[in-house]
C-alpha cells in the first residue's frame, strides 16, 4: 500500500483489507459502503444511479449524506487490456491520479474534484481500485456536443470552450496522452459552456509548453476526425483549424 501522506483535506482509513483515501467529510459514508462490498459495486447496484459510458461504465450516485459523486473502476486500456483487465501493481494508479488532479486544480485547469479512492489488494503486489470524483451536472462530453443533431451555434461554443481548456492545460505544462472527445466534459450554459478535463491519470508534466500544446491538439484533432468518420459528427477541418488557432492564441 502507499504510505505517502494524503493531501490536505484528505485522510486515510482501512476497512477490512481495503485502504481508503478521501475527503474528511466523506470517510464515514465510505466506511459504511465498504462494510458491505466495493464502492463501485454499491454504485452499480443503486437503482437511482446515472450510468456513464466509457472504457467501463461509471456511475453517478448520491452517497449517504447527500454528496453527488461519480464512481469509476480503474481498468487498463490498450493492446494488453484483455489480459491485465483491472489488475494493477500496488499502490495502483489511484494515488498518482489524486496527485495529478490536485496539481491541475492548483494550476487552474478545470477538472472535476477527485474526492477519493479505494485500493483493494488481490494477491501479492496486485490490487484493484475505485476512484470517486465530484459530479458536474448537468453536463455532456464533447462527443455529444459534436453530434449531428446539435445546432451550429452550440457546436461552435463547445469548440471554443475546448480550445480554452487545451490552452490552460498546456500552459500548466501538462500533456494528456489520451485527450479525446469522450474525456472533455462540457457543463453550464450551452451558449458559453466550461470544458472540464477527465481521466487525468493519463496526464504527464513537461517544461516545454509549446510541445504540450502541439501534442494535446494533435491527439484531440485525431479523435475528432475519428468521431466524424465513424459516427458522422459534423465537425469540419475548418472547425478544427479554429480550435487550433484559438488555443494557440491563448497559450
Amino acid at each position: 500500500m502507499t504510505r505517502d501522506a494524503p493531501p490536505p483535506g484528505y485522510e486515510r482509513a482501512r476497512v477490512g483489507r481495503a485502504e481508503l483515501v478521501a475527503r474528511h467529510e466523506l470517510v464515514p459514508a465510505l466506511r459504511e459502503i465498504l462494510a458491505g462490498g466495493t464502492v463501485y459495486a454499491y454504485a452499480a447496484g443503486r437503482p437511482d444511479h446515472t450510468r456513464m459510458t466509457g472504457r467501463q461504465p461509471a456511475y453517478a450516485i448520491a452517497l449517504p449524506g447527500g454528496e453527488r459523486v461519480v464512481v469509476r473502476h480503474n481498468r487498463h486500456g490498450g493492446t494488453f487490456a484483455g489480459m491485465t483487465r483491472d489488475l494493477f501493481h500496488l499502490p495502483t494508479r489511484a494515488p498518482l491520479e489524486l496527485a495529478i488532479s490536485a496539481r491541475l486544480a492548483g494550476a487552474g485547469v478545470p477538472t472535476p474534484l477527485m474526492l477519493g479512492y479505494v485500493v483493494y489488494p488481490v494477491a501479492g503486489v496486485l490490487a484493484r481500485s475505485d476512484v470517486m470524483t465530484r459530479e458536474i451536472a448537468p453536463g455532456r462530453d464533447l462527443a455529444a456536443a459534436l453530434g449531428p443533431q446539435e445546432p451550429e451555434s452550440a457546436r461552435a461554443a463547445a469548440i471554443a470552450a475546448t480550445a480554452t481548456l487545451v490552452a490552460v492545460l498546456s500552459r500548466a505544462g501538462a500533456r494528456h496522452h489520451d485527450l479525446n472527445v469522450k474525456n472533455v466534459l462540457l457543463a453550464g450554459d450551452v451558449a458559453a459552456p466550461t470544458a472540464y478535463l477527465l481521466d487525468v491519470d493519463r496526464v504527464t508534466f513537461h517544461a516545454d509548453r509549446g510541445h504540450c500544446l502541439e501534442t494535446n491538439l494533435a491527439r484531440l484533432e485525431r479523435s475528432a476526425r475519428k468521431w466524424r468518420d465513424r459516427f458522422g459528427a459534423p465537425v469540419t477541418d475548418d472547425d478544427l483549424a479554429r480550435l487550433r488557432a484559438d488555443a494557440q492564441r491563448q497559450l
